[in-house]
Parts: structure tokens; C-alpha cells; sequence
């Protein structure tokens, strides 16, 4: 119609006037839209990291999904934050859905963000001294998985890894003659490949579960059947039967890295061997005062998997 109307006055000899011309402006999108369209936008990070996304997300969108960005405030922001809080959400929890919500915001040219705004005040949180679990605890839950969890454990145990690698792992990155497993680029957090030297009673416990090698599918998971969710709860379960403290798989990060500092490594080295970029986030937040330095009996505990 417009274009109608301006070929008109132009066949008339008049220069149109497109000031009388009611143009209806562009609408801010909602936040549940501009979410959406964030997530969708992210192709540069992992599939458990949109999964976190998501997540943290959604806790936001029954609140403010319906909200248009350029009418949020400061006072929406901790709105949020006291209704999380509410319902029981921990600050950390609290925090990771206004941190993907500033991220949304500012991916739109949302200027002054009030996701980031100062006087967003988050729950008071008391810290929590993380004890990582000592080697006899670890041994007394090992036996008392199911036996497709054990060797994954041992894994984690050993490489200090994420527990994400125990599905990202395949069987093409193991190095049978090295004896030792690549975590290639596309599966680690930091994007850099790194590997995983094995000492020997853990690599023969591999190679036994592997089948033989003119028979072995390189694409196939190292460990198979086995997801991060499910060794978490096998592991939370084994602890309630051994009567120990529970632990997560990732506990054993904080162990490995922990270990490797009261074995004299630098920071730097510690960085290397288990994937981590902030040399400072190992120091001050992965590394514990132990109160069992000892490492896991691996030659017994991989012979009983073997004869399992």
C-alpha cells in the first residue's frame, strides 16, 4: 500500500511526503523469545553447557518471559533473585541464571544492563570447605558399584577429568602402546587436547575390557553405557551403603588436583595435566588440605575388575 501510494504522488510529480507516512516501531522482543534466540545462536559451546543454558534459563522465564527487554529494570532483576530464593534456590544456583540472563541482555544492545548492575544483590551464602573423599572411601565405594561404573571411577579418579569425559572418551583415544587416553579438543571445557598417561594396573584393566583389536569399533564410547547422571547417582548410592561421606564424581577432580600439589607439581604443570586454563581457580578453589595423601590401591582394585 505504501508503495502504491508513493509511485502515485512520484506519476503525479510530487515528492512524497513520508512523514505523514504512520510507521509502527519495532517492537522490543520478549525475554522469553530473546532467550530462546540466544541459545539457539550458541553453536561455539558443548552440548552440556546449552544444557546449562537451558537450565539456568528457565528459572528465569516463569518470571519474566513475558516482559519486553527494554521495559527491565533493576528491580526485575532482584525480583528474580528473591523469588529463586523463595522457593529455595542456592545463591550459586541464583547467581548462573542472572549471569545467562545479563549474556541475553547484552547479545540485544541492552544498554545499561541491569542484569549487571551492582544493586542486584544476591542471597548470603556462608562458604563451603569442600573435603574431597579420602582413598579408603573411595575403595570401600568402588566395590559396591555396579561393575560397569568401577573402571570409569578408577578413570576419573586418576585423570582428574571431568566427569564428562567418561561419556565423550572412545575407544580411538586410547594409545594402547603409550598406554594412555587422549581427550581430543572438541570434548574438553578449554578447547585443548590433552592426554592422560595411565600407570600400568589401570591401562591393563582397559585393554582386557576393550575387545580384540581387529575387532574393535574406534567410535565406540571407552566406556559403554555409562553417563555422567547415572555414575553420579551410582556412586551417591554406593556411599549411603558404605556408610561414608557422599561424593560426586567431580569430587574427584578436586582430589586429583590436590594430590598433585602435595606431590611438589607447579601450578602450571597441574593446569596441563588436567585441562584447566586459571591457574588461580586450581590453586584457590581445587586445591584442599588432605587429610589422606595416599593414592588408590590400583593394582588391586583394577585385578578385581578384571575377574569381575
Amino acid at each position: 500500500a505504501r508503495r502504491g501510494w508513493i509511485a502515485g504522488e512520484l506519476a503525479a510529480m510530487r515528492v512524497p511526503d513520508v512523514s505523514s507516512l504512520q510507521i509502527e516501531p519495532t517492537r522490543s522482543p520478549s525475554v522469553a523469545d530473546a532467550c530462546e534466540h540466544w541459545r539457539a545462536t550458541r553453536v561455539d559451546v558443548a552440548e552440556a553447557t546449552r544444557v546449562l543454558h537451558r537450565v539456568a534459563l528457565g528459572r528465569v522465564l516463569p518470571i519474566l518471559g513475558d516482559r519486553r527487554l527494554d521495559q527491565l529494570t533493576i528491580d526485575d532483576i532482584n525480583a528474580v533473585v528473591v523469588e529463586l530464593a523463595r522457593t529455595g534456590r542456592k545463591r550459586e544456583t541464583i547467581r548462573k541464571s542472572v549471569k545467562y540472563l545479563a549474556a541475553v541482555l547484552e547479545e540485544n544492545g541492552v544498554e545499561p544492563n541491569p542484569a549487571r548492575d551492582k544493586r542486584v544483590r544476591l542471597p548470603h551464602a556462608e562458604p563451603v570447605e569442600l573435603e574431597p573423599p579420602t582413598s579408603e572411601h573411595i575403595e570401600a565405594v568402588i566395590r559396591l558399584l555396579p561393575p560397569a561404573y568401577r573402571l570409569p571411577l578408577l578413570w576419573l579418579d586418576w585423570s582428574g577429568a571431568r566427569v564428562s569425559a567418561v561419556e565423550t572418551v572412545r575407544v580411538g583415544d586410547y594409545d594402547e602402546l603409550a598406554r594412555r587416553v587422549r581427550l581430543r579438543a572438541s570434548t574438553t571445557k578449554t578447547r585443548a587436547a590433552l592426554w592422560v598417561e595411565l600407570p600400568d594396573p589401570l591401562a591393563e584393566a582397559i585393554e582386557t575390557a576393550l575387545l580384540p583389536r581387529e575387532d574393535r569399533d574406534t567410535a565406540a564410547p571407552l566406556f559403554p553405557g555409562v553417563s555422567a547422571d547415572r555414575l553420579r547417582t551410582a556412586i551417591a548410592r554406593a556411599c549411603k551403603a558404605a556408610g561414608v561421606p557422599v561424593f560426586s564424581p567431580h569430587d574427584l577432580r578436586h582430589r586429583r588436583i590436590s594430590l598433585l600439589h602435595r606431590q611438589g607439581r607447579t601450578w602450571a604443570e597441574i593446569g596441563r595435566l588436567v585441562g584447566q586454563r586459571k591457574l588461580s581457580v586450581t590453586a584457590d578453589t581445587y586445591t584442599h588440605v588432605l587429610s589422606d595423601g595416599r593414592e588408590l590401591d590400583y593394582a588391586t582394585l583394577a585385578s578385581e575388575i578384571a575377574g569381575q
